[in-house]
């Protein structure tokens, strides 16, 4: 249970300079860069962190490759191995509190989501994915008499993982977990701008009893750092969350060097479906709202293209508009915030700019659209609806990562198809009917790695979360992560 007490108690606590976390120690750059962390409530400075680059990168690197080639971790027994891991997370948990509010201060996100999506979230995943080490089996082959065909799943060695601002503790857990599960190294990349929380997650690691050089953290910038990461023939494997771009230059660097595997979630601009004979409109209401709004809409399956059927979109859309203005956006660190801040300038700039292209297009702007509480230094940014978007706009077409929400109204079930996959993007998708048929038709047609069926959100741990088309390939959570960090290895035996 949420104490606002607690949480203000944690709320000014002072924050250390962050350091690198490299073969078991907390280190400064090797050239003594330092970059300010700038909190996102008020626009002040935070605290300070390590500013790494490639020689960083290296040494951590060079960890990593001694501590798996060595064999200090995934030699340990299974049982040793699920031990450590299982005391990471009641580490996190103990500390799960100052955890969200340290990554509150950070990038912004509302205190009732940060708890439970991020460190409470952390420890689900880790408990998950420890529990399954003894349970990973090879397979033995059929084959004729005289032979034995064996095939062995074996770590695949060091992991780059490079993982982005707006939920830092949840996406950073659904790669470390299966990879150290798998008996894999990593070396972590946070984002420049929510970094703190996942240098405070491995030194609760090494707490843990990790062994050192096993679970690596390089903050700095992604240029630099990312970039030697997805260069060295070293890392054996990328698994990525972020933007397209970055994405390409990771395959890109993965061919100049190792031909490293690499595995992309890349976002989405996911439509958010809603047929007149949806189960429970109000349900589908809030759902939307919440699905654009939550975490200033900064969420990778984002319902962000709001497909209405066109027999219900006015009404649908005044009672949106009811929900989205009754939102209390406002200090994350107080409870009663249903949204909190941008997590940067940078991108608060980019939402408004994408707000006034609409405008200047003639899409109405139904509420929000402006920057507001600009006396507190913080990044806010009203609720915003726009209607009249077309499913060729850029505001349709591009992933926006901000709290707004674009109408598309839409005549029957081949239309809402039609618009529903006119984007290069296929990581989610919401369907609101109580047509089963409908409901199993659209499932189908959908190009979604992901679809929700009258709800949006909330999948837990036990199916896989992956996109299709430019959202990406492979897949976080579920049994099925742990294909990324394994090997198959094939023996065959003339008995």
């Amino acid at each position: 249970m949420l104490d606002q007490s607690k949480i203000d108690a944690l709320r000014d606590a002072p924050v250390p300079p962050a350091q690198h976390v490299i073969d078991g120690a907390l280190c400064p750059s090797l050239d003594g860069a330092v970059m300010e962390v700038v909190s996102p409530l008020d626009g002040t400075v935070l605290t300070t962190m390590a500013r790494g680059g490639p020689a960083d990168a290296e040494a951590a690197i060079q960890a990593a490759r001694r501590a798996f080639d060595d064999g200090r971790w995934a030699d340990l027994p299974p049982a040793t191995r699920k031990a450590i891991l299982l005391r990471w997370a009641d580490l996190i948990e103990q500390n799960a509190l100052e955890l969200a509010v340290l990554g509150v201060r950070n990038n912004g996100t509302e205190i009732g989501m940060a708890l439970k999506a991020e460190p409470l979230s952390a420890v689900q995943t880790i408990r998950y994915y420890a529990e399954a080490i003894d349970k990973i089996y090879g397979q033995i082959a059929p084959t004729a008499p005289g032979a034995l065909g064996l095939i062995h799943r074996e770590p695949v060695g060091v992991v780059g993982a490079i993982v982005p601002w707006n939920f830092p503790l949840m996406i950073a857990a659904w790669k470390l977990a299966p990879a150290l599960a798998a008996g894999n190294t990593v070396v972590l990349k946070p984002a420049e701008t929510a970094s703190l929380s996942l240098v405070r997650l491995a030194e609760l690691a090494l707490q843990a009893g990790l062994p050192a050089g096993v679970l690596n953290v390089v903050t700095g910038p992604g240029a630099q750092v990312g970039q030697a990461m997805s260069l060295s023939y070293d890392i054996d494997v990328i698994v990525f969350t972020g933007s397209g771009g970055v994405g390409r230059r990771l395959l890109e660097n993965a061919a100049k060097s190792n031909l490293k595997r690499v595995y992309l979630e890349l976002g989405g601009k996911s439509p958010n479906i809603v047929f007149a004979d949806a189960p429970d409109l109000e349900e589908a209401a809030k759902a939307a709202v919440n699905g654009a709004f939550r975490n200033a809409g900064q969420v990778c399956i984002a319902g962000t293209r709001l497909l209405v059927q066109r027999s219900i979109h006015d009404a649908f859309v005044l009672r949106l508009t009811q929900l989205a203005e009754a939102m209390i956006v406002g200090d994350p660190l107080d409870m009663r915030s249903d949204a909190g801040a941008v997590n940067s300038e940078g991108q608060l700039r980019q939402n408004l700019r994408f707000v006034e292209d609409a405008r200047a297009a003639g899409r109405q702007v139904v509420t929000g659209g402006q920057r507001i509480l600009q006396d507190t230094g913080g990044y806010f940014m009203a609720p915003t609806i726009i209607t009249g978007v077309q499913a060729s706009d850029p505001l349709a077409q591009q992933e926006v990562f901000g709290p707004v929400l674009a109408v598309i109204a839409f005549e029957d079930e081949d239309e809402a198809i039609e618009i529903a996959n006119a984007t290069d993007y296929g990581l989610a998708a919401g369907i609101w009917t109580a047509d089963l048929s409908r409901a199993h038709r659209m499932i189908r047609r959908v190009k979604s790695g992901l679809v929700h069926v009258n709800t949006y959100g909330g999948s837990d741990l036990t199916v896989p979360l992956g996109g299709m088309k430019q959202s990406g390939n492979g897949y976080d959570k579920s049994l099925h992560a742990f294909d990324k960090f394994l090997n198959l290895k094939s023996a065959w035996i003339k008995l």
